[in-house]
């Protein structure tokens, strides 16, 4: 591995344009996941005023196409997904998850923009809540998985 070549994506935004796609549904669990992500991309170095725009999705089955406008618009490096869904009484849960999930991965690859998966799925609000805030915060994670795609790409394709 000593003289292997490695790739590696820096944690490093600035310059990046990045586009939040949050969902308003559980909105205090989007909101905690939105600002999460916002900290976390200021903090890697985005201009987050002039860099990352929010764009609002009134649910989470709505967020894929969302994303998929953000990233065929040209106008972003990299998109995050911000979303909740918990488990109900019904099967509602399983379809709307899977088809979220697949729906997201397809809208990255159809546009070759990286976009990342930063919508919960869990099975009580309280699961939720733990998931948004402080060290545990996804919409952390997920921003910063979307900087070190955008800078591995920037490295593969640029």
């Amino acid at each position: 591995m000593k003289d292997t070549p490695v790739i590696e994506g820096a944690a490093d935004a600035s310059g990046l344009r990045i586009a939040l796609v949050v969902s308003a549904y559980h909105g205090a669990i989007t909101g905690a996941l939105r600002d999460g992500a916002l900290d976390a991309l200021g903090e890697a170095g985005a201009d987050t005023a002039a860099a990352v725009t929010v764009i609002d999705a009134p649910g989470a089955f709505e967020i894929p196409f969302a994303a998929r406008c953000a990233a065929a618009s040209g106008r972003f490096d990299a998109v995050v997904c911000l979303g909740c869904i918990v488990r109900g009484e019904t099967p509602h849960f399983d379809v709307l998850a899977s088809a979220v999930c697949h729906a997201i991965a397809a809208a990255s690859q159809s546009t070759n923009v990286p976009i990342t998966f930063g919508v919960l799925t869990t099975n009580t609000m309280a699961e939720a809540e733990v998931r948004s805030r402080g060290n545990y915060n996804k919409g952390r994670e997920a921003a910063l998985a979307a900087v070190q795609l955008a800078n591995v790409q920037r490295q593969l394709l640029w």
